[in-house]
């Protein structure tokens, strides 16, 4: 997938909650342990559209509270449990953000989630890990806490080119799939081998908390259709998760730098969390490999802050 097209001219533009205000963005400050727990990110896990033969966990109504939700609930099926992952990828003002794919695994889904985080490779091109290869033995959720083995002794200093705050990203990658295969927002506890418990120049021996969901995750994330996805219809059912601007932006089907459909959404809710929403884009005379690309609202058009956050996926229309 190429970088996400940003469409400058945009015809019959519409603001998409009927206010011309600025959304505010929030810089990136990550804790990585400590203090009160931030809101829960109530995340939907709808079913992708089209013909995916991956399936996700069916989609359950967003809680209003920091309560555990079930709308990342694994699903477990013969060939194995679909699981929530966090990867990282680029916000729009350049800093690391996380975004969220679903992962199918066969063995202990804790485990097996936790493994991808530090090890696996996303579908989505635009997405990495801030992991090296680091081996965990084993996930636990024992006495209110999820317990990580990392029983290797490396990486107790940051390698090369990570700063601080990729660093403490790392540890929510990890803290957000767990929590979210877990179903519960429980502490992570990361116990390592050797004499010196540190991963990446942090502490260890504390528990990880996970850190406000605005100031970690991008504020849009596609759930469906997945990346690769092949899709048939009139109509493309987009759904995912986002906080824009009055809950509200636009969603486009693109080829090049060609707007061939686009279609607004509104959001169950924004401002401390992201929260579900769909969007149907007609997809008459629509064939071939295209770009969906979903967006925060920009009621500034560009001329001030960094502009929306943005995630696509490279889909087929069969």
């Amino acid at each position: 997938m190429t970088f996400p097209v940003r469409v400058s001219a945009r015809p019959d533009v519409r603001r998409w909650a009927g206010a011309a205000a600025l959304a505010a963005v929030c810089s990136l400050t990550l804790a990585a342990c400590g203090g009160d727990p931030a809101p829960v990110s109530d995340e939907t896990s709808e079913p992708p559209a089209g013909g995916s033969s991956e399936p996700a966990p069916t989609a359950s109504p967003s809680e209003p509270t920091g309560s555990p939700t079930a709308s990342e609930s694994p699903t477990e099926s013969p060939s194995g449990t679909t699981v929530p992952v966090y990867f990282a990828g680029d916000g729009p003002d350049g800093s690391t953000v996380l975004f969220r794919e679903f992962h199918r695994v066969e063995g202990d889904p804790l485990l097996e989630a936790a493994r991808l985080v530090v090890g696996g490779a996303p579908d989505d091109p635009d997405y990495r890990t801030l992991w090296p290869q680091v081996e965990i033995s084993s996930v636990a959720a024992t006495d209110g806490l999820l317990v990580v083995e990392m029983p290797g002794d490396g990486f107790t200093d940051r390698p090369d080119g990570m700063g601080e705050r990729d660093a403490r990203l790392a540890l929510q990658q990890l803290v957000y799939t767990l929590q979210g295969v877990q179903q519960e927002r429980v502490p992570v506890l990361v116990r390592r081998g050797g004499s010196d418990f540190r991963i990446f120049g942090l502490p260890t021996d504390v528990e990880l908390e996970a850190a406000n969901p605005i100031e970690t995750l991008n504020l849009v994330n596609i759930t469906s259709p997945a990346q690769g996805d092949t899709v048939t219809g009139d109509t493309l059912t987009v759904t995912g998760v986002a906080s824009s601007f009055e809950a509200a932006g636009p969603c486009r089907l693109l080829r090049g730098d060609e707007e061939l459909a686009m279609a607004g959404y509104q959001a169950e809710g924004w401002l401390d969390r992201l929260f579900p929403f769909e969007a149907q884009l007609p997809l008459d005379g629509v064939t071939g490999e295209v770009t969906l690309q979903c967006e925060t609202d920009d009621p500034s058009g560009g001329t001030e802050g960094p502009g929306p956050a943005v995630d696509t996926k490279t889909i087929t229309v069969g």
